[in-house]
């Protein structure tokens, strides 16, 4: 982060897998080289080539766990590096969603980038061999109070893992553990009024307990990394702060088979004076969330993928 002093109004949020397209940033890096330097920054450790991966795709390998968390952290990295390059104000706050969490540690200075590539390639291999592919799924359900789905939950387990792991907006959870559980937990939502249910295209079911075992390969991977103390505060989606180096460690973690709590992260970057949030990385599904999360039209939230949707966030952020 620049050495100047932070806007106490102003928050980052770095999107998490789900975010991904082939052709990504293409617009950005064609204005500022830093977006492909940071990809080229990548592709050095990985050993492939990151960008033309999320340039050309195919998007099947795009989509492939071990590929996908690289590829968004780099995304939000070099998004964050064209933020500083345009004379964006330095936030008082970042948080992330998911794997964002870790790119707004690293853009935060709590981890060297090139460490941060590896330890989240780690992070995706560990979570597809967790579980035994075809055997875990995740679920959105709409349209029904958090506690009732929990409820349905605890009904459909019958000695399997379903679990909420994703309270992405009020009305929209996400559910995940083994399939067949998972398939009992949507009928018993529907039954209690959900609007939808419907399964996700993924087969790791991430933030479930049955992430228990590769959040403990990640702790001994993290044990041996250099972590600094961030230099803005990072909201841990678990509900909490980075603080420490231990601290990170431990919520890096945790956050992998505990579930993400977005609404509440949003509550609270609010409550602590956040008047701004700006999304950096591709999509837009942080800030539609956001959207929904606080209705307050004074609260300005908004994207950057893109040069036009970084001259409007430089509107008033510059």
């Amino acid at each position: 982060m620049r050495n100047v002093p932070a806007d106490p109004s102003l928050a980052l949020v770095f999107p998490g897998q789900g975010s991904q397209s082939v052709g990504m940033l293409a617009a950005l890096a064609a204005e500022f080289p830093v977006v492909q330097a940071t990809f080229a920054e990548a592709s050095a450790v990985l050993g492939y080539d990151l960008w033309e991966l999320i340039q050309q795709g195919p998007k099947e390998l795009l989509d492939e766990t071990e590929r996908t968390q690289p590829a968004m952290l780099a995304a939000g990295v070099a998004t964050w590096r064209v933020w500083c390059a345009a004379g964006g104000a330095m936030p008082s706050r970042m948080a992330g969603h998911s794997l964002g969490e870790i790119t707004a540690l690293t853009c935060a200075g709590a981890f060297a980038f090139t460490d941060a590539v590896r330890l989240v390639q780690f992070r995706g291999r560990v979570m597809q061999e967790a579980v035994p592919k075809g055997t875990g799924a995740m679920a959105a359900i709409l349209g029904l109070e958090d506690e009732s789905i929990e409820a349905a939950c605890a009904e459909a387990a019958q000695g399997e893992v379903v679990e909420a792991v994703n309270y992405n907006t009020p009305g929209q959870v996400v559910i995940a553990g083994h399939a067949t559980a998972v398939a009992r937990a949507m009928e018993a939502c529907k039954v209690r009024g959900a609007k939808r249910a419907a399964l996700l295209p993924v087969s790791v079911p991430a933030h479930s307990s049955l992430m228990h075992g590769a959040g403990e390969r990640l702790r001994t991977e993290l044990a041996s990394m250099a972590v600094q103390s961030p230099s803005c505060e990072v909201y841990a989606i678990g509900l909490g702060r980075h603080t420490t180096p231990d601290a990170v460690r431990d919520n890096v973690v945790r956050q992998l088979y505990g579930a993400v709590r977005w609404t509440a992260t949003v509550q609270d970057l609010l409550a602590n004076g956040t008047r701004r949030l700006v999304e950096c990385g591709p999509g837009k599904v942080l800030t539609s969330m956001n959207r929904r999360i606080d209705r307050n039209k004074d609260i300005a939230m908004v994207a950057v993928e893109d040069p036009a949707s970084l001259q409007d966030a430089l509107g008033g952020n510059a």
